[in-house]
C-alpha cells in the first residue's frame, strides 16, 4: 500500500509548529489612536481647502485631514446647533434623544460616544461651545462657553470649567485654541 499525504495531514504539523513559535514572540501592544473631533458651527466644505474649497487656505486643517480621517459623506440630521450636537453625541435622532430645539436641556444620562471612549480607556475633554444647556458628562475635563445662552462672548468670555465659573481675558477663538 502506497503512503499518501493528504493536505490536512501536512497542514496540522505546520499549524502546530506555527503556534509553538508564536508563543515565544512578545505580544505587540496595540496603541489606541488619538482622536480629535472638531465640530464647527455654520462651516461649509467650501471654507476648507482640504475639501477643495477656495475661499481660504487652511494648511493646518489640510495636514490633519491628510494624516487622519476626513469625513466626505457626513450630514447633519438637524439644522440647529444644539440638537445637531446631541445627535452626534448620542447617535440618535432629536426626537429619540430628547433635544429638539436650542431651548431644550440635554439629558446627559443617556449613552454618548465620549462615555464609550472613556470605557475604552481614553481620556476625554470638551472645549468650546457646548450649547446643550446641561453639564457635560463623559468628559475627564471640560471647559464650555457659558455667556449669551452658551453662545459665548467674542472678548473676555465666561466659561463653565469642570463645575467652576471663570472669565478668561482675550479673544474667544484664541482662548479656546489654547485650552484645547
Amino acid at each position: 500500500m502506497e503512503n499518501y499525504y493528504t493536505p490536512s495531514a501536512l497542514l496540522l504539523p505546520l499549524a502546530a509548529l506555527s503556534l509553538a513559535s508564536c508563543g515565544n514572540q512578545k505580544k505587540e501592544e496595540t496603541r489606541q489612536p488619538n482622536i480629535i473631533f472638531m465640530m464647527t458651527d455654520d462651516h461649509t466644505t467650501q471654507a476648507m481647502s482640504c475639501y477643495g474649497g477656495n475661499l481660504i487656505q487652511t494648511p493646518n486643517m489640510d495636514r490633519i485631514a491628510n494624516e487622519g480621517i476626513r469625513f466626505d459623506n457626513c450630514y447633519a440630521v438637524n439644522a440647529l446647533s444644539g440638537p445637531s450636537r446631541a445627535c452626534i453625541l448620542t447617535g440618535k435622532f432629536s426626537h429619540e434623544n430628547g433635544f429638539t430645539d436650542n431651548a431644550s436641556t440635554f439629558n446627559g444620562d443617556q449613552q454618548t460616544f465620549p462615555k464609550l471612549l472613556q470605557q475604552a480607556g481614553y481620556q476625554t475633554a470638551m472645549i468650546g461651545k457646548w450649547h446643550l444647556i446641561s453639564e457635560p458628562q463623559g468628559f475627564d475635563h471640560w471647559s464650555i462657553l457659558s455667556g449669551q445662552h452658551e453662545q459665548g462672548d467674542y472678548y473676555d468670555p465666561d466659561f463653565w470649567e469642570d463645575g467652576k465659573h471663570i472669565v478668561e481675558k482675550g479673544y474667544a477663538t484664541d482662548i479656546i485654541t489654547d485650552k484645547a
